[in-house]
């Protein structure tokens, strides 16, 4: 797509309320991690949940794997400024994944624990909705190929009505909590929300 021809379709897009404001759109996929991309285990990889549950629970990647999947396609945006449309993903989704738990009358948030110690939070009615997933593959490929971890494999989730830095990815915990947790950039400034169409960036403006 040349340069005239994708600011008319922003210009559009835009229009039609499908790209947020400050938002520009890209045909690639960038990769943004703060940290190193971990590697891979499937034998010693595990999902762990824990808080506001009646049974902490896990899941090795084998049985992670084998609990019903759907699909779902996607607009995706960066807080960084770029939009990416009609992204095709395979996983859990989170309302099927919350059957196989007893939340305790106390969850209120949940909070995504990744490798190195990175979190992300949101409300639990925000996560319980019906295109918010667990995501395992990416146009077809399991995220975990070679080329395609740096995406957040082997899981990430998948909140499409937020910026994309809260589909946490390198996902290997989740908790959920009767207080919300700010996370890591959540605790730097970003917005706690995150909402794209309310360009909800920053909690603060930095000078």
């Amino acid at each position: 797509m040349s340069y005239l021809s994708r600011r008319a379709r922003e210009k559009d897009m835009r229009a039609a309320g499908r790209l947020p404001d400050g938002q520009s759109l890209t045909e690639k996929f960038p990769v943004l991690t703060y940290g190193p991309t971990p590697a891979f285990e499937p034998a010693s990889w595990d999902l762990r949940v824990f808080g506001a549950v009646e049974q902490p629970r896990r899941w090795t990647w084998r049985e992670f794997t084998q609990l019903p999947r759907g699909e779902l396609t996607c607009d995706i945006h960066c807080v960084t400024r770029w939009s990416k449309f009609d992204t095709h993903w395979e996983g859990v989704f989170f309302r099927d994944f919350l059957r196989e738990l007893r939340l305790t009358s106390a969850a209120q948030y949940v909070i995504a624990h990744c490798e190195y110690g990175y979190t992300t939070n949101l409300p639990l009615a925000v996560m319980d909705d019906e295109d918010v997933m667990l995501a395992v593959k990416y146009e077809g490929r399991w995220l975990h190929e070679p080329d395609l971890i740096a995406h957040g494999g082997p899981l990430r989730t998948l909140v499409p009505k937020r910026y994309f830095w809260k589909s946490a990815k390198f996902l290997r915990a989740l908790e959920f909590s009767p207080v919300d947790k700010p996370g890591f950039w959540e605790q730097g400034g970003y917005h706690n929300e995150g909402d794209p169409f309310q360009e909800q960036r920053m909690r603060r403006r930095r000078w």
